[in-house]
C-alpha cells in the first residue's frame, strides 16, 4: 500500500490522521522521539525532530509527508517558551527539506500545518488566504515557519500550507480543557464574548489533509477551518447546550487573566480572535462533514446526551 510519513504523529492532530489514513487504504509511518516500534499496524520511527538520521529512508519513494510538528502554543509566553515555539517548527521543517533533498525519490506531496493566527487579531474582519499577516509572536512564528517549507529546492514536491484554526476533537487538543470546564459550570462567556472563533472539526481536517495528497491540483496556502466561524459568547453559548450546561457566569478578561497564571497558559487565546473563512477550499468544492457548530459539537458530546450530567473528564 502507498506510503505516508506522519512527523509529529503521537499528537492530538496526528493520531485522529492515522486512523483516517488506514481507512483511505495508506500505510502509515510516524516519525516520533520515542523508541521504534510497531503498533496496530503503523511503524513508529525514532527522530529528534531537528536532523537527519535512520528516519530519512522512509522518504525514499513514500507518495506523502504530514508534518504536524510544533511546541504547543497553550503555555504562557515567556522568553524560553517562546524561542521553543518558534524553534520546534523551524527545526523539523529544515530537517524534513533536507531530507527529502537527499533521497532518489522524495515524497510528491509535502502537508504542512501552519496556523490561522498567522493574521493576528483582526475583530469582525473577514480573512481568508490573500489577507494580510498580523504582528506579534504568533504572526511572525507563522510567517517563518511558513518561508522555511518555501525556501527548498523541490521541483516535483506539491507544497501545501494549511492555516489551520481552533480543532475541535476528543481526545485531546485544547476542547479537553474548554470542555470540562463547561461541564463543571465554568463555560460562561470569556472577556468581551465579541472575539471571533474559528473553528473545524478533526474529522474535516483529516478529509482536507487526505484531498490535498490525492487531488493533484492542491497545492499552496489554503485556510482550514469550517465556514462559519462565530463570535466567543455564540460558542460558549452552543458548547453549554452541548454538555447540558444551561447557564455559567461569564469570566471577565481580569479573571481570565489572572486564571491564565495559575493554569499557566496564555489568556490572549481567549481573548483574542480572528473571523476566518476557507475561501480556496469552498471555491474548489470541499464539501464539510461539520459546516455548523451545533453539528460539530452534538456529534462530539453525542455520548453525553444520553448519560448522567454529572460533569466528567472524559473527552
Amino acid at each position: 500500500m502507498p506510503r505516508v510519513i506522519v512527523a509529529g504523529g503521537t499528537g492530538f492532530l496526528g493520531r485522529a490522521l492515522l486512523v483516517a489514513l488506514q481507512r483511505d487504504g495508506f500505510t502509515p509511518v510516524v516519525l516520533t522521539r520515542g523508541p521504534d516500534r510497531i503498533e496496530k499496524a503503523v511503524e513508529y520511527v525514532s527522530w529528534d525532530a531537528r536532523s537527519a538520521g535512520a528516519w530519512v529512508k522512509h522518504l525514499d519513494g513514500a507518495t506523502a509527508i504530514v508534518n504536524y510538528v510544533g511546541r504547543s502554543v497553550d503555555c504562557r509566553k515567556t522568553a524560553a517558551n517562546r524561542k521553543e515555539i518558534l524553534e520546534s517548527r523551524i527545526n523539523s521543517v529544515n530537517a524534513i527539506g533536507q531530507a527529502m533533498q537527499s533521497v532518489a525519490n522524495p515524497p510528491r506531496v509535502w502537508v504542512q500545518q501552519s496556523t490561522a493566527h498567522i493574521y493576528g487579531d483582526t475583530g469582525d474582519e473577514i480573512l481568508d488566504e490573500a489577507s494580510p499577516f498580523g504582528t506579534g509572536l504568533a504572526p511572525e512564528v507563522g510567517q517563518a515557519w511558513e518561508r522555511a517549507v518555501m525556501s527548498f529546492d523541490l521541483p516535483y514536491t506539491r507544497r501545501i500550507l494549511l492555516r489551520t484554526s481552533f480543532v475541535l476533537g476528543r481526545g485531546g487538543g485544547a476542547m479537553s480543557k474548554l470542555g470540562a470546564l463547561a461541564r463543571w459550570g465554568l463555560g460562561g462567556t470569556v472577556g468581551s464574548g465579541r472575539q471571533y472563533i474559528s473553528w473545524i472539526h478533526v474529522e474535516d481536517v483529516n478529509a482536507i489533509v487526505l484531498r490535498a495528497i490525492n487531488d493533484e491540483f492542491m497545492t499552496g496556502v489554503y485556510v482550514v477551518t469550517a465556514p462559519n466561524p462565530v463570535t466567543n459568547k455564540k460558542f460558549m453559548e452552543e458548547l453549554r447546550r452541548a454538555v447540558r450546561r444551561p447557564w455559567s457566569p461569564p469570566a471577565p478578561a481580569m479573571f481570565v487573566r489572572i486564571g491564565s497564571r495559575i493554569l499557566n497558559t496564555d489568556p490572549e487565546l481567549a481573548l483574542l480572535g480572528r473571523r476566518c473563512i476557507p475561501k480556496r477550499l469552498l471555491r474548489e468544492g470541499f464539501r464539510f462533514r461539520y459546516p455548523e457548530l451545533p453539528l460539530a459539537l452534538s456529534e462530539l458530546y453525542s455520548v453525553l446526551q444520553s448519560s448522567d450530567p454529572a460533569p466528567t473528564t472524559r473527552e
